[in-house]
């Protein structure tokens, strides 16, 4: 079995700047409590979208197990637009709606599901029979599973936490479980 553990990063300081945003006071001691949580997990290899906030969420568990983050493009958040949106709950539910629909500059469900399930492939294969931890996404996590199992929408992405963790075991490729390993208390 390969245990792929999709963690969505904490919460973090809104900048405009995408990449470099980092994680607030809060997130900040989310992210020890996700430390703690997957130091249980005997984790293999750590994974990380390029994004600070989601490299911040992971990195200790990367320094408990005495490993780099592996920085993997292909797990940054799906670009919504490249300009802001008026209304960001009615530009995301229409995305869900029609995931061949992309607002001006972004990328639509599809291409952004197809990028994620792609990358998560390729950490099957390069890490198998190994416990790999990916930081991650809110949006991402959810098309990804989307993309095994079509049970995980947009209302699944509603009530994801900042931070989560999501446990997907595969074997091979295959999809054998998924279950939430921590979510945030209170």
């Amino acid at each position: 079995m390969t245990n792929l553990y999709l963690v969505r990063h904490a919460h973090s300081v809104y900048t405009p700047d995408e990449l470099t945003r980092p994680l607030s006071e809060q997130g900040l001691n989310d992210a020890k409590m996700i430390t703690e949580a997957l130091m249980e997990m005997n984790i293999d290899a750590v994974i990380s979208s390029p994004y600070k906030r989601a490299m911040q969420t992971v990195e200790g568990i990367a320094a408990y197990i005495n490993e780099a983050i592996v920085m993997m493009d292909d797990f940054k958040e799906r670009l919504l637009s490249d300009r802001p949106v008026e209304d960001f709950q009615a530009a995301i539910e229409k995305v869900w709606e029609d995931s061949s629909f992309a607002w001006e500059g972004g990328e639509s469900n599809a291409i952004a599901q197809k990028r994620g399930l792609e990358a998560a492939m390729q950490v099957l294969k390069q890490f198998p029979n190994q416990n790999i931890v990916i930081g991650t996404h809110g949006n991402l996590l959810a098309l990804i599973l989307n993309a095994l199992d079509k049970s995980y929408g947009f209302d699944f992405w509603k009530q994801l936490d900042m931070p989560d963790i999501y446990k997907l075991a595969f074997e091979g490729t295959e999809l054998i479980t998924v279950s939430r390993v921590w979510s945030r208390p209170g």
